[in-house]
């Protein structure tokens, strides 16, 4: 007799996810969820989270508001993380800030707030969920979510762009010096879904300006699902040989 056996299976894993009270980060949590993963969801806005924690599949789960940028506050989070849900598995960097701005307009503070949620928080993540205290020591997964306008070159966000840059080059980094200690680490980079902040972008543009955006993406225009469903692979022991690398997820969008 065949034993059915599902290599993405999430059953008794712990993840932590930020920017979990919507668009990708609540998808992830959602599909981690439905994988039968515990997961901590991470967010500023209180309302928004326990939307977010209803919809998650099973029991179990975590939902911690919390502002990301206080760098100094992230161990605590991963500590309190811990002691209620057990040492980490897996966890997913979803929260960010995009900014379209010009170069002449764009100041330090603006690169500041980019940054710190976009790059600083996620490797403090990963650096307090490398110590053995926290961490499950058969292996960890960390995911962060890029983008591909940190491969692919547009006008007025020099910011945005450069901190996903980072965030992918960054990521390479921590696989080379994590995998002796069992934990891999990819990122994945999504072109234009449609999120709450996505919307919110193109309903600012002409009819002629969102056509322009959607006739760059040969398959169209993604879901948070897309990018949720690649971060489950990520995460499960489906893709146990696979760190340091970049998954593009974009319709098509970086091929031109």
């Amino acid at each position: 007799m065949t034993v059915e056996r599902n290599p993405f299976n999430l059953t008794g894993k712990n993840i932590i996810i930020t920017g979990a009270s919507s668009g990708i980060g609540k998808a992830c949590a959602i599909e981690c969820s439905r994988m039968g993963a515990h997961v901590a969801l991470i967010g500023r806005d209180r309302a928004r989270l326990d939307d977010a924690l209803q919809a998650l599949d099973g029991d179990g789960h975590l939902a911690l508001a919390r502002d990301i940028s206080v760098l100094e506050e992230i161990e605590p989070l991963v500590a309190e993380t811990t002691e209620r849900l057990g040492l980490i598995d897996g966890f997913i960097h979803s929260a960010g800030v995009e900014l379209v701005l010009p170069l002449k307009l764009m100041t330090p503070i603006h690169f500041t707030r980019i940054y710190t949620v976009n790059v600083f928080a996620g490797f403090e993540f990963a650096r307090q969920i490398a110590k053995k205290k926290y961490r499950n020591n058969q292996e960890v997964s960390l995911v962060f979510i890029a983008s591909v306008a940190g491969i692919k070159a547009e006008a007025a966000k020099i910011g945005y762009s450069s901190s996903k840059a980072a965030l992918i080059n960054g990521v390479r980094s921590l696989a080379l010096e994590l995998a002796s200690c069992k934990i891999r680490a990819n990122s994945v980079s999504p072109a234009v879904c449609l999120t709450r902040m996505s919307l919110s972008f193109l309903d600012k543009l002409s009819d002629e300006g969102r056509k322009e955006v959607i006739s760059r993406h040969p398959l169209g225009l993604g879901t948070p699902e897309d990018v949720a469903f690649a971060c489950v692979y990520l995460l499960s022991n489906a893709s146990r040989w696979v760190t340091g690398s970049n998954l593009v997820i974009d319709g098509g969008y970086s091929v031109h």
